[in-house]
């Protein structure tokens, strides 16, 4: 068993030595972006080396990785497609630029939301962040922290509640002291 796995190794490295220029060639000929190339180059040999007992010998190899690289450039494009398309439709029409009074209410908001997310324990924080901040899908989140789907999404449920309380805990407290932490003398007053 260890010699046909030892044998598969040789054999992908001579294929990968072999075929890497061809199909870099290959990648670069169809990808708009040098990176996309790369990246296509390199998802091929991954998916090559994975299923290193399937590469067939001789010819073959070369037409093999040709195949796996176009369709792996087609995914790459349906990917691109998508993202570029939910940019577009997230963007919506582009808004009137923010006036002082606009940004001033917005960098209260991110601090009173921060404040509220530093007092979630650690693992509430996380699984927020790599939703939010990170914009993993539930799976990713999964093969993160280590539990099923639906850990995740009941986890990160509970952690949207948890950190909704903080934020009215939050915006009270500073209903109350204002931002500069100074307690107001009378409610309303100005700051």
């Amino acid at each position: 068993m260890v010699d046909d796995q030892r044998q598969a190794i040789d054999r992908f490295e001579a294929i990968y030595q072999a075929h890497y220029a061809a199909v870099a060639a290959y990648s670069r000929r169809r990808a708009h972006d040098p990176v996309d190339a790369q990246d296509a180059v390199a998802e091929t040999f991954t998916i090559a080396w994975r299923r290193r007992m399937e590469l067939p010998e001789g010819e073959g190899a070369l037409p093999w990785l040709y195949g796996v690289a176009r369709r792996v450039l087609a995914n790459q494009r349906r990917g691109n497609r998508r993202r570029d398309d939910l940019s577009v439709r997230l963007r919506g029409p582009e808004p009137e630029p923010p006036g002082v009074e606009a940004e001033l209410i917005s960098a209260d908001e991110r601090r009173t939301v921060l404040a509220a997310l530093g007092r979630l324990r650690d693992n509430d924080q996380e699984i927020l962040r790599l939703a939010v901040w990170e914009e993993l899908p539930h799976r990713e989140i999964a093969g993160i922290v280590g539990c099923s789907e639906s850990s995740v999404a009941v986890r990160l449920h509970r952690a949207r509640t948890r950190l909704g309380r903080e934020i009215g805990k939050e915006e009270r407290r500073v209903g109350q002291e204002g931002h500069d932490g100074t307690r107001r003398r009378a409610e309303g007053q100005e700051l």
